[in-house]
């Protein structure tokens, strides 16, 4: 088993675990948890230990609803120019070489007419992921365990219904390996989007791994203190999930906001890289 497929085993086990933390509590000991998923303890602790870093009773405390909270109280980002910190995140994607492309109204109405775009279906730290790509790079990354593969490849297709679609996914392994740290290289991601939702997947490159910044920060920082709302939709409509980091978006309050691929996954990889920042 390679190094994604055993993250994508792990993911499914932590969300089945999500689940039971919900029902029954975020105080339960390693041995009813184990129990409930039919493991042993040891073997769970492996698996957790294995895929975040910490002991499954660490993490349960990353995965509690009140998490968000804590982390715009202790990991808060301001995304102002004196406060900018550069591509987000450690590792790879301090790799990545990013192409933005803003499309004019004329050629959004041509839905992407020309555009040539492979796909594939690849594992991911956070369960069966489906990835497109042009030759400039990735220019979309869809998590399927909520929604399902079809759900996903409708959604991505739909940003760019005139292009051409190829299954390719030897066309794009190298990309993603890279993306997920299981190879060295660059990570070309190449943007397609209006000037405004540019502006705002640019902002999102600057809140690091393991920290939180809000709508209305991202809002004042792209010069449109009162657009919060469009924020709200430009965030949601980001296409290469995890690497430009919508998930780091939250509302001012303290909860969690949306997810463009649902919120147990966005709850899972701020727990993820909150415990892997601590680590």
């Amino acid at each position: 088993m390679s190094g994604m497929q055993q993250d994508g085993y792990h993911f499914h086990v932590m969300r089945r675990a999500i689940d039971l933390i919900d029902a029954q509590g975020p105080t339960q000991s390693l041995d009813t948890l184990a129990r409930d998923m039919n493991m042993s303890p040891a073997h769970f602790q492996r698996v957790f230990s294995r895929w975040v870093g910490v002991s499954p009773k660490r993490y349960q405390q990353y995965l509690t609803l009140g998490h968000a909270k804590a982390l715009l109280a202790d990991r808060f980002t301001t995304l102002d120019t004196a406060h900018a910190t550069g591509l987000s995140g450690g590792g790879r994607l301090h790799d990545l070489f990013l192409r933005w492309e803003a499309m004019a109204p004329g050629e959004f109405a041509r839905g992407g007419a020309g555009l040539d775009i492979a796909w594939g279906r690849f594992d991911s730290p956070f369960g069966p992921a489906l990835v497109m790509g042009t030759d400039r790079g990735i220019c979309g990354i869809a998590f399927e365990s909520e929604y399902g593969p079809d759900a996903a490849m409708a959604d991505l297709r739909s940003r760019w219904p005139e292009a051409r679609y190829t299954e390719a996914p030897v066309r794009l392994r190298p990309w993603i390996e890279a993306a997920f740290g299981e190879s060295g290289g660059e990570v070309p991601v190449f943007m397609i989007g209006a000037p405004f939702q540019i502006k705002v997947w640019e902002a999102l490159m600057r809140v690091p791994s393991g920290h939180v910044t809000t709508y209305s920060e991202i809002a004042q920082a792209v010069g449109s203190p009162r657009a919060v709302r469009a924020v709200g939709t430009a965030v949601g409509r980001n296409p290469v999930s995890y690497l430009i980091p919508c998930h780091r978006a939250l509302r001012k309050s303290g909860g969690l906001g949306g997810y463009h691929w649902g919120l147990p996954v966005k709850r899972a990889i701020l727990a993820w890289e909150a415990a892997r920042a601590e680590a």
